[in-house]
């Protein structure tokens, strides 16, 4: 992932380099030689202007007056009707080169000439500029990226380590945060399962040493009547002895039975308070690919920021069962709405479809039970978790079809639980 992250950060600096540069030197290529001809162009402007003001002044036109006029890098060629040409400076050798002419009143004509190896320089001196600005870009984008790599990856390795101590385990939260607002949720979820772990372990140990402790007794007795069993050949000894056992069997059946029930809790560990609408959302985003993909669309509506008591797992996948359904044997748009009724809140879950066939009715949660080939187990298997969590699943109506999952709520001004009235 490292070497990736590497890549990918290069890869996208070198193409926006690539971009960018060769756009820059295109313009600054045509900007320097643009550049370079308006000035031929203001110089043999210039040039004529003398011309002419000598013309019409009766004065000398000689070299030497006119070169005071050129740049000594430039060639210039004064032609004037009657007169020997004057030219003034070295004329470029290579044939290649930038030029101006301009023509007086009095027919008299300018050339001015500059070698284009002038623009090359300039253009060369722009492109390694140009080429030095890039260069530094990739190495700071090869740093950027290293670091970057690696402050993503050694979270994921920390995290990965974590994830292999809570698997041989070893359930101590770690409590380390990385910066990152992804991976400190993955630190928070994997703490979390930890503290669980490590109850769930507490709780084991717990019942273990309870039942080593209170089954030592009754074992130990009914051990001494089978012995006494064992060694007597009186019937009525034998018989008493059978009756005493059995009341021990009995008591170490009670004994189990009580420390089964103490240990279990279905909602420890497990029942929590959450935000529904994150649920919802979720959900949403995760079938809203095989929606679009069956032309169809999943939305929610109704009332937000509720918050329910129980396992959002379950919730998660008593939702999911209800959208799967309504894609596998609905139809039109699917609609997720949240509201609150007494002490509880619902999520109702409809669509558009032909809905459910009044012969199935109540049955439509039992399992093997399906409107078309498919198993019946998905809505019996929602049903069964929505229970578990002390909730309900039902269809309040058949067409178009309304599924609701009735969970326990908190109130908002006190923020207390409160149970649904069953």
């Amino acid at each position: 992932m490292r070497r990736r992250l590497i890549n990918s950060t290069l890869a996208v600096v070198l193409v926006v380099i690539a971009v960018f540069g060769v756009s820059l030197v295109i313009v600054e290529t045509r900007t320097i030689s643009n550049s370079a001809q308006e000035s031929v162009d203001a110089e043999a402007f210039r040039l004529i202007s003398v011309v002419e003001s000598r013309l019409l002044g009766a004065e000398r036109i000689t070299p030497q007056v006119l070169a005071e006029q050129v740049d000594p890098s430039r060639y210039a060629r004064v032609e004037i009707p009657g007169r020997s040409p004057i030219e003034v400076g070295e004329r470029p050798a290579d044939g290649d080169s930038i030029r101006s002419t301009e023509t007086g009143e009095q027919g008299e004509k300018v050339t001015v000439e500059e070698s284009r190896s002038t623009v090359t320089r300039e253009v060369g001196r722009t492109l390694l500029i140009i080429g030095a600005v890039a260069l530094l870009a990739i190495i700071s984008a090869v740093l950027l990226a290293v670091r970057q790599a690696d402050r993503l990856t050694s979270p994921l390795t920390d995290l990965a380590e974590t994830a292999e101590r809570l698997g041989s385990g070893d359930p101590r939260p770690r409590h380390k945060r990385y910066g990152v607002a992804e991976l400190d949720r993955v630190a928070d979820v994997l703490d979390s399962s930890a503290e669980r772990i490590a109850r769930m372990l507490t709780a084991e140990r717990r019942l273990a040493a309870d039942a080593s402790h209170q089954l030592r007794t009754p074992l130990t007795a009914l051990s001494m009547r089978i012995e006494e069993i064992s060694v007597t050949d009186d019937p009525d000894t034998v018989k008493e002895e059978a009756n005493i056992a059995l009341t021990q069997v009995e008591r170490l059946t009670d004994v189990v039975q009580r420390l089964l029930t103490n240990a279990r809790d279905p909602r420890t560990g497990s029942a929590v308070v959450f935000d529904l609408d994150e649920i919802v959302k979720q959900q949403i985003e995760e079938w809203r690919p095989a929606y679009r993909s069956a032309g169809r669309a999943v939305v929610c509506s109704g009332k937000h920021g509720l918050e329910a008591v129980g396992t959002p797992g379950a919730v998660a996948q008593v939702l999911a069962a209800l959208i799967e359904n309504s894609l596998m044997h609905g139809g039109g748009t699917v609609a997720l709405r949240t509201r609150v009724t007494g002490n509880q809140v619902v999520v109702e879950v409809t669509d558009e479809g032909p809905g459910v066939p009044a012969d199935l009715g109540a049955r439509i949660f039992e399992r093997t039970i399906s409107g078309r080939n498919s198993t019946g187990i998905g809505l019996a298997v929602a049903r069964d978790l929505a229970e578990a969590d002390g909730g309900r699943l039902e269809l309040l109506q058949q067409q178009p079809p309304v599924f609701a999952l009735f969970l326990s709520r908190v109130v908002p001004s006190r923020k207390e639980y409160v149970r649904p009235v069953r």
